[in-house]
């Protein structure tokens, strides 16, 4: 059997990928636990949050001891290396690479010691002054060795554990939550936190709050996850989200929090789109209620005259569901999802990669022969799968071909974590909606407005980050700082 490669092929036309976000974060404190196993549980929960590597560290109040391996959470752990890792503190991590790449190295939880203290931590995000903190550490961190790793992680892990901070604003030397409290608020970009010393489980949130962060309660301890449905898979019920601009500190003595910046909330309208669970819920709101009413709104704003609407499975489904509802048009499945294509070690022939399609999504040409279709998708990037699915429906013998898109076009790139096309890749960056129409070969073509999708968010305009959609950044993105490379070749990370 060939080596996990650390690729998903999750992409429905080679080349194509959809949008993808940084990573999954979760951690536990639960003494009398299987900390492990409930960390492994969490991580499966969140592997749509990322599929190239996994990891798991497990304190027992003494020592740290890190797992973690390139490849899927099912792939990197079994029976034998959930046993080894016992504790009652544990920090776990799925990565997509956005800053470093995709290798071993920079697989999360990142782990850094000194003679003071042991420190693993998991970052959910994308830090954009990462060339700026690696400088306040030359070639080496004090206590800690080389940064071998080029990933922003490692960077914020090596300024946690270093005895001193020379850096502005921290004071005289203190434990791992004074040096945090200290360097946070360096940190720019987005950061969702989980990370643990050999007596406390710590959990932060950069001020702007661009990537989600919930904290459970179990019978026995406490839980930190990138989503609501991983508290679901472990037994734990919500208790809050982490705030933007908070520390959290979880250890014997209970649940302290502290506020290290001033909250200026701007959660990530995408996560909504795409990157979230259905069963998931953020800023109080279940994401699959608002994918349905961004579908009824999509309805509104782009009619078409069809006898069916299919969803593009399985992220277009909810949205197509509202469209239905809305329009009076019947919901129908149109396309039979392949669930077992995921990752392969054997490149398709040139035969099957130019059909690649049909590896993951074939047509139910009787649902669809002689119909007009309303076709529902979450998103369009580059436009290579939907000119490849619209191809492949008018094969199957659709009469006409109605894309709807419950996102308004991503025009921009976003540089807080989640890894789109550059500008130039982006069709909508380059193309009207009536060139893209063209170009996929659609009859007609409507995307749901910002607004839209705003409203059925029911969060503010002003409390969400919609850089990708309207180019307004939250906060400003220096052209070096750009790029998930942003490290290598630098005398840090080389």
């Amino acid at each position: 059997m060939a080596c996990p490669d650390g690729r998903l092929t999750d992409e429905l036309v080679p080349g194509d990928p959809p949008p993808r976000d940084a990573c999954g974060v979760f951690g536990v404190w639960a003494p009398g636990e299987d900390v492990a196993k409930l960390a492994y549980y969490g991580l499966y929960a969140l592997q749509h949050r990322g599929q190239e590597s996994a990891g798991i560290a497990v304190s027992d109040g003494q020592r740290i001891m890190v797992h973690k391996e390139m490849g899927l959470v099912a792939q990197v752990f079994d029976e034998p290396a959930l046993r080894a890792l016992r504790g009652h503190i544990a920090v776990g991590h799925c990565r997509y690479s956005t800053t470093g790449a995709s290798v071993w190295a920079n697989a999360q939880p990142t782990f850094r010691s000194t003679p003071a203290t042991s420190l693993a931590l998991g970052h959910n995000g994308n830090l954009i002054n990462t060339r700026e903190l690696a400088a306040l550490l030359g070639q080496t961190s004090p206590g800690g060795g080389e940064i071998t790793a080029t990933s922003d992680t490692d960077v914020l892990t090596a300024l946690f554990v270093r005895d001193h901070v020379e850096v502005r604003g921290a004071g005289e030397p203190g434990g791992v939550e004074d040096v945090a409290a200290a360097v946070l608020p360096l940190a720019k970009g987005a950061y969702s936190l989980v990370f643990m010393d050999e007596q406390t489980l710590y959990a932060a949130r950069d001020p702007h709050g661009f990537r989600p962060l919930v904290l459970g309660r179990l019978n026995s301890g406490w839980v930190v996850a990138s989503e609501t449905a991983a508290l679901d898979i472990v037994g734990a019920g919500f208790v809050r989200e982490i705030a933007p601009g908070e520390l959290v500190c979880i250890n014997g003595r209970g649940v302290r929090s502290r506020t290290f910046a001033a909250p200026q909330p701007s959660g990530c309208l995408f996560e909504y789109v795409y990157l979230a669970r259905p069963d998931t819920t953020i800023s109080g709101r279940g994401v699959h209620a608002t994918r349905v009413a961004v579908g009824r709104r999509l309805a509104a704003e782009h009619p078409a005259d069809a006898d069916l609407v299919i969803p593009v499975p399985e992220s277009g489904t909810p949205a197509a569901i509202g469209f239905a509802e809305a329009s009076g048009i019947p919901f129908g499945q149109g396309l039979v999802k392949n669930s077992y294509v995921g990752r392969t070690f054997i490149q398709p022939s040139q035969t099957i990669r130019e059909r690649g399609i049909k590896l993951k999504l074939n047509p139910l040409r009787d649902a669809i022969a002689g119909r007009r279709l309303v076709v529902v998708d979450d998103s369009i990037v580059r436009g290579s799968t939907q000119r490849a699915l619209v191809a492949m429906l008018r094969e199957a013998g659709a009469a006409e071909v109605h894309v709807r898109v419950a996102s308004p076009p991503v025009i921009w790139p976003c540089f807080y974590g989640i890894d789109f096309a550059t500008r130039a890749e982006l069709i909508a960056g380059r193309l009207s909606p009536a060139e893209i129409c063209a170009s996929i070969g659609a009859d007609s073509l409507g995307y749901v407005s910002l607004e839209g999708l705003t409203e059925a968010s029911e969060l503010p305009a002003s409390r969400l980050c919609r850089a990708c959609f309207d180019g307004q950044y939250p906060v400003p993105v220096a052209d070096d700082d750009r790029g998930k490379h942003v490290l290598d070749g630098l005398g840090v990370g080389s």
